[in-house]
């Protein structure tokens, strides 16, 4: 039956590119969950009225999370060209993809945390500094745990984006589905294909937003 309906599918071909797009995807997103946190926690520390107020940090901090979060993603992709043939030694392939998606997601995601970390209670904070607790106490005990539920929902919807974006770096050699959608299912007009790589790039979403919204649930107190 799906040989009728779907001819042209591959179906090992179909599973090693989802494999493909899930290992794109989980690799960038613990990178991006890392880096976003600390690039995150520099915006609001380093910025007016808080414990490491630096205007000169802030404003380099902040302009690059600014250029990068506003480059488009393929456009991104082709000027990390050097970089990744530097760092991977190639331009094709799921590995010579993560830098790009990483550099990507990772400021996108910063200022989502920089807004949750606005969100905790000054009061909170106040008191644990009054109680003479260190920046590193307060860090781990105060504003990372307070703002854990908009932490996890920011990082879904940077999940999220990071299957697109692996869509999109398919486009230009990196594997997964998109590339299987464009170059064998676009590009030979086997429209099958493109099908069947588009309904598992939206089962990975919904399932991405789906254990994002347990998790939220489960961590927020309110």
């Amino acid at each position: 039956m799906l040989e009728t309906l779907l001819p042209n599918v591959r179906w090992n071909r179909i599973w090693d590119a989802t494999y493909e797009t899930i290992y794109m995807t989980s690799i960038s997103v613990i990178a991006t969950l890392f880096l976003g946190i600390i690039l995150g926690l520099l915006l609001f520390l380093t910025s007016k009225g808080n414990i490491w107020e630096n205007t000169g940090v802030n404003a380099v901090v902040a302009g690059v999370v600014n250029i990068f979060r506003s480059i488009p993603f393929i456009i991104l992709i082709i000027l990390l060209i050097p970089f990744t043939k530097a760092l991977v030694g190639t331009m094709l392939g799921a590995n010579a993809a993560l830098p790009a998606l990483i550099i990507g997601a990772a400021p996108f995601y910063a200022r989502m945390v920089e807004i949750a970390l606005r969100e905790v209670d000054k009061g909170v904070i106040e008191a644990a500094k009054s109680m003479g607790a260190k920046t590193s106490t307060i860090i781990m005990k105060v504003l990372l745990p307070e703002s854990m539920p908009a932490l996890v929902s920011g990082i879904t919807v940077t999940a999220i984006a990071l299957v697109g974006y692996t869509a999109m770096a398919g486009v230009v050699g990196a594997g997964g589905l998109g590339n299987l959608a464009f170059l064998e299912g676009f590009q030979r007009g086997r429209n099958d294909v493109t099908l069947v790589a588009t309904v598992l790039i939206l089962i990975l979403v919904f399932i991405i937003q789906f254990i994002g919204d347990i998790i939220t649930k489960a961590l927020d107190k309110r």
